[in-house]
């Protein structure tokens, strides 16, 4: 796939994220060797640059000399691989290469073309270093993990090739590909920047966004469960209010439900004139994690784009020190994602308390289990998904205000962009199982409204959940059920057949 840095969409960083291999446009190329020429003519003269000719954060006072700023790179490179905790997944890695290609491809980092051609075809190769997940508070960027990236790119460190741990050197030389001796400014420009901040939020933003729309159709299907009124997704509601995630929201609600018995059997039947929260105000919810989605998209498309290493080489050729490594937007957009996360599973977790209460599901056997007290049912399983809800509201606190200050107080406010947007990871894996709790519980119900039946389209669905999930008749072990639901969710199996769109935020 190649990529134009100057015109990113978000389909084709999610096409980077799910295995597409990424190259820069050769476009980009004379521009890229212009700024390098640049840089390359700053460091043999006097005048000292930071970065070029002079020490890092608090030892930018320290001159060095002409012959020796490749050795400052490399070890610079080196002396910043301290990442500790485990390595991150290799989708994550493969983002993280391609948004460093992306971000040197801007032609204002002064780096040499070869850098991004070594890093295009170490994706190419599939040599993926192992890149540590703890060690940035996203002050000078992601300076530890990625320096564990710089270090491959000379030879240095681990990478994994083919699902084979290995030294970089050999994995490289394997492929027929050769380190590079890095010259003025090269380890600091790929150390610094946000890269690896921005791929785990974009991780966390496509995958919160497959479990949001997903909890769409499992939301559905608890609905139908519980007979929920269908007054109140009528499209005039929504309409008056003007979210266009609400509004979206609702659609597809009303296109899961069209063709339903049970909503017949509601209209003809019940009683009831309005529903608890849990049910009634889904569009409300999910519309606004829906926007609140999107806005985290816009800032993310931005950043991955970006220029955010320092200092940078400007069209007039002059080289300025400024603080674009910042990862304040992401910390963020992350903070915003985890959030929406958060809310996402609250009110599923809510709707699966509803099902398994005979007080509220109007009509169905306690704990959904056809012959309650003998049997528990689905006891265990909403009490999962309470732990599950709960883990994530904990981590939903918002954590780009925790600033600590770092390097001898050189780097005095920091974003925590990285911590921020890793815990994402977990949090959409808490999710995931939250709505497959939700997806067995909203069939299981479906299909005890018998001989009513529910739409086509949630037919289908559940059709899907029963390939993997039988009906909870009698007491058995559910944790490999959950499990198979929740690697539904992640598949996208769950997904509606009009759903919204994340790409409208433009």
């Amino acid at each position: 796939m190649l990529i134009d840095p100057g015109n990113l969409s978000l389909a084709t960083l999610e096409a980077v994220y799910r295995g597409a291999h990424a190259e820069l446009t050769p476009g980009c190329k004379p521009k890229v060797e212009r700024s390098a020429a640049t840089v390359a003519r700053a460091a043999a003269e006097a005048a000292p640059i930071y970065g070029i000719n002079t020490g890092f954060g608090k030892l930018a006072a320290v001159r060095i000399s002409a012959n020796a700023v490749g050795t400052l790179q490399r070890n610079l490179v080196l002396s910043h691989c301290a990442g500790v905790g485990d390595p991150l997944p290799e989708e994550i890695v493969r983002l993280i290469i391609a948004l460093k290609m992306i971000g040197l491809g801007r032609g204002a980092s002064g780096v040499r073309w070869k850098l991004i051609a070594l890093l295009s075809d170490m994706l190419k190769a599939g040599i993926l270093p192992v890149i540590p997940s703890q060690g940035s508070v996203g002050a000078s960027g992601d300076l530890v993990p990625l320096a564990h990236l710089a270090a491959t790119m000379i030879g240095e460190g681990s990478v994994v090739r083919r699902g084979a741990l290995m030294p970089a050197a050999r994995a490289l030389r394997a492929a027929g590909l050769v380190p590079v001796r890095l010259l003025a400014k090269e380890g600091l420009a790929i150390i610094n920047g946000t890269q690896v901040s921005t791929a785990l939020a974009l991780a966390g933003l496509f995958e919160a966004w497959n479990n949001a729309v997903s909890s769409l159709t499992t939301g559905a299907l608890s609905t139908e469960a519980a007979m929920g009124s269908p007054v109140a997704f009528r499209a005039e509601i929504h309409q008056l209010r003007g979210h266009k995630g609400q509004i979206d929201a609702a659609f597809t609600l009303r296109h899961l439900f069209t063709g339903s018995q049970i909503r017949e059997e509601h209209r003809q039947r019940d009683p009831r004139v309005q529903d608890p929260y849990c049910l009634r105000c889904q569009p409300q919810v999910l519309g606004a994690v829906l926007t609140l989605l999107r806005q985290a998209a816009e800032t993310l498309c931005i950043e991955a784009g970006a220029v955010t290493d320092n200092p940078l080489v400007l069209e007039d050729g002059t080289i300025v020190s400024g603080g674009n490594f910042h990862g304040e937007p992401v910390g963020f957009a992350a903070d915003q994602i985890a959030m929406a996360i958060a809310e996402t599973g609250s009110i599923a977790q809510r709707r699966i308390s509803l099902l398994i209460d005979p007080a509220l599901s109007y009509g169905l056997p306690a704990f959904l289990s056809p012959h309650p007290g003998l049997n528990s049912g689905m006891m265990a399983a909403e009490i999962v998904s309470a732990a599950l809800a709960s883990e994530n509201k904990a981590l939903s606190n918002p954590r780009v205000v925790d600033s600590t200050p770092t390097s001898a107080n050189q780097e005095d406010h920091v974003a925590m962009s990285c911590h921020s947007a890793y815990r994402l990871l977990a949090m959409n894996n808490n999710l995931a199982r939250l709505i497959g709790i939700e997806a067995l519980c909203g069939a299981q119900g479906v299909e005890l409204r018998g001989p009513l039946k529910t739409s086509l389209a949630l037919q289908k669905f559940v059709s899907v959940i029963r390939e993997v999930s039988t009906p909870v008749e009698e007491d058995r072990p559910l944790a490999s059920d959950l499990e198979r639901t929740a690697a539904l969710v992640r598949e996208g199996a769950l997904i509606p057949a009009r759903p919204p769109e994340l790409w409208d935020y433009r």
